[in-house]
């Protein structure tokens, strides 16, 4: 299911190339499985608040290792690109409430807000939010945001002409000098990328030409996210695999027939795990 309309990202918001080298270990978490890069972060991961949906996920989207290897830091502006059901929401607002810092969420459309329990300030601070699509203006004032993220949506650009390089020139513009892009995205390495990502699979070169063009260095990239069962030959895309899990054609019901057991067994979607910086 790719999703061709901003309608459909909004809905999903209410509804809650070459091998890469290893994962760069930042000072304080080596040798030590149990420890974080600070505590807040810590504390941010393990909260009871977050959803126990989004905490099964833990095993494939590794918080703790990605945001560290990401260069999240204490008291940052940070700013996720379409957070969705809010998986990264749980964890970075109220981690840059805890840390002095503030959490932005750039949606893909005014209306609607966030999941409703993303307004407990008491949790999750002052939340403020902006708008990305192919005709919105600036993400935020420019060079102004510590660190950007994008987890797993730059395939959902590519069939809207030039939407992907305005993201990048977006990101790039709202970002301070020296500032960080984080990137997760579903690889397609080493098959080509189809047409348009339509599978919901990209190319690492193709994601690295879009940041190197719109003026980021690619600073490091890391193997996290990996999933080498992932044969990325599924019949409905990236989506037949957890957690959407689709069974039947987009548009038509889920099929009840539909044997999930070997896509369940391959998990969640190999992915890429990029860190650019703009330049100071």
């Amino acid at each position: 299911m790719k999703f061709r309309t901003f309608g459909a990202i909004a809905g999903l918001i209410l509804a809650g190339a070459a091998s890469a080298p290893a994962f760069a270990v930042p000072p304080g978490v080596a040798g030590q499985p149990g420890s974080y890069a600070d505590g807040a972060l810590a504390t941010a991961v393990r909260s009871p608040q977050r959803s126990p949906k989004n905490v099964a996920r833990d095993q494939y989207r590794h918080p703790r290792e990605s945001l560290s290897f990401w260069g999240l830091r204490p008291g940052m502006t940070v700013l996720e690109i379409w957070p969705g059901g809010g998986y990264w929401t749980e964890i970075l607002a109220p981690y840059a409430k805890a840390t002095g810092g503030t959490y932005i969420a750039a949606l893909p459309a005014a209306s609607p807000p966030l999941p409703a329990r993303f307004s407990d300030k008491a949790v999750y601070g002052a939340i403020a939010t902006t708008v990305f699509n192919d005709k919105s203006g600036p993400l935020a004032a420019p060079g102004t945001a510590d660190w950007v993220l994008t987890s797993r949506n730059i395939h959902d650009w590519m069939d809207t002409p030039g939407m992907p390089e305005k993201a990048f020139a977006d990101f790039y513009a709202a970002l301070k000098p020296g500032g960080i892009l984080a990137v997760e995205q579903h690889r397609a390495d080493p098959r080509p990328m189809a047409k348009s990502a339509s599978d919901g699979y990209m190319s690492t070169a193709y994601v690295v030409k879009l940041a190197q063009d719109a003026g980021f260095k690619l600073e490091d990239q890391s193997e996290i996210n990996a999933n080498p069962k992932d044969t990325k030959d599924h019949p409905f895309g990236v989506w037949t695999l957890p957690p959407t899990r689709q069974s039947a054609p987009q548009g038509q019901p889920p099929n009840p027939a539909f044997d999930h057991a070997k896509y369940d067994a391959i998990g969640e979607s190999d992915r890429m795990t990029l860190r650019f910086r703009k330049p100071a």
